[in-house]
């Protein structure tokens, strides 16, 4: 296991099919910032709050020149079904091999109901113009967090 990401610390790169037939890179995001959010699983009550959440505040996020990308390890299928059905706006990429999901250390050991099971932990990322990673919330509580996520963007 390599070291926790921190702010400062060179995003790690990734490249990804998207819901809607699409492909993101960070690479090809450089020069915006980007807001990162890995959540576990669509269509579940939290995972489906913080989208419509983020949805809701998507010109926002746009008129901070920042793209907002939800990251978890359901398929692409399972992504435009929840997309379709929300109306959501940030598009949604599959890390099926986890690959990514580990690269940023959000693939942890979980507890529930006394089982413990390997899953994704709720955190957001913000990516700076240059890569940087700019601050990281982990454990994140959906409510409120988008309007922190935008704060953030806004005082820096």
């Amino acid at each position: 296991m390599s070291k926790p990401l921190k702010p400062g610390d060179l995003a790690p790169e990734f490249d990804l099919s998207t819901s809607g037939g699409g492909r993101v890179n960070l690479a090809r995001l450089k020069g915006k910032r980007v807001v990162l959010y890995f959540y576990p699983k669509d269509d579940t009550a939290g995972c489906t709050q913080e989208a419509l959440d983020f949805t809701a505040k998507a010109d926002d996020f746009a008129a901070a020149n920042a793209v907002v990308l939800g990251v978890s390890r359901d398929s692409i299928a399972s992504h435009d079904k929840f997309a379709a059905k929300y109306g959501l706006k940030a598009p949604l990429a599959s890390d099926a091999d986890g690959l990514v999901t580990e690269a940023y250390g959000v693939w942890v050991e979980k507890s529930m109901y006394g089982r413990t099971y390997m899953g994704i932990e709720r955190a957001t990322f913000l990516i700076g113009k240059d890569r940087k990673i700019e601050r990281i919330w982990r454990k994140v509580k959906v409510k409120g967090h988008v309007d922190e996520v935008l704060a953030a963007l806004a005082s820096s």
